[in-house]
């Protein structure tokens, strides 16, 4: 089961015509400074993928203009990015799947197909997909989602092990070889990259 946590505030945006300089300590968006999450990348047009972003990410979600972030681990989202999400008018879905290791590896079937809704629905996007390092449970999702685009198990598996590189679970490739995509409704026919 999932649960939708809708974080809604009212912001007003404005923008400044001439650069200003800043004292050093301020809250302002260093431009500079723009620091992606650990194991970020684009997945598709609108989808993005990640570890666990901290205060130090916010500057970079924000030029993302992200309406939905996917959190794939069981723990309460923190009180600081749930802040950063209602300021920013972002949308969080959980799909609470623990984090265990290998031989006991349980990565529930619907709980995928649940999350994948979420990541298909255009209405969510750009959306951002993470758990806490990016490799297992983001792994597995995006797998599955590379399966519904027809990729070939063993381009899958090679991005899968690109990013949990020495970590990589025999136990996730065989979740990701085994998911049934028939099983997934309301599949776009052209969503990809290539989409012009």
């Amino acid at each position: 089961m999932w649960t939708t946590i809708e974080v809604v505030a009212t912001v007003e945006h404005t923008v400044d015509m001439y650069p200003v300089a800043v004292a050093a300590g301020s809250e302002a968006v260093d431009e500079h400074n723009l620091i992606p999450p650990f194991n970020f990348a684009m997945v598709d047009n609108g989808i993005f993928r990640s570890g666990f972003p901290d205060s130090a990410n916010f500057s970079f979600l924000q030029k993302l203009n992200l309406r939905s972030i996917i959190y794939l681990c069981p723990e309460p989202y923190p009180e600081s990015n749930t802040e950063f999400l209602k300021s920013n008018e972002i949308k969080l879905f959980q799909f609470g799947i623990e984090g265990y290791k290998e031989p006991f590896v349980n990565i529930p079937e619907d709980t995928i197909r649940e999350a994948l809704k979420v990541v298909l629905d255009v209405r969510n996007h750009p959306v951002l997909i993470h758990c806490n390092r990016g490799k297992h449970r983001t792994g597995c999702l995006v797998g599955c989602l590379r399966k519904l685009q027809r990729w070939c198990l063993s381009s899958v598996f090679d991005e899968y092990q690109r990013f949990a590189a020495a970590k990589a679970r025999v136990s996730d490739q065989r979740f990701m070889e085994l998911f049934d995509v028939s099983s997934v409704k309301h599949l776009p026919m052209s969503f990809s990259c290539s989409k012009k």
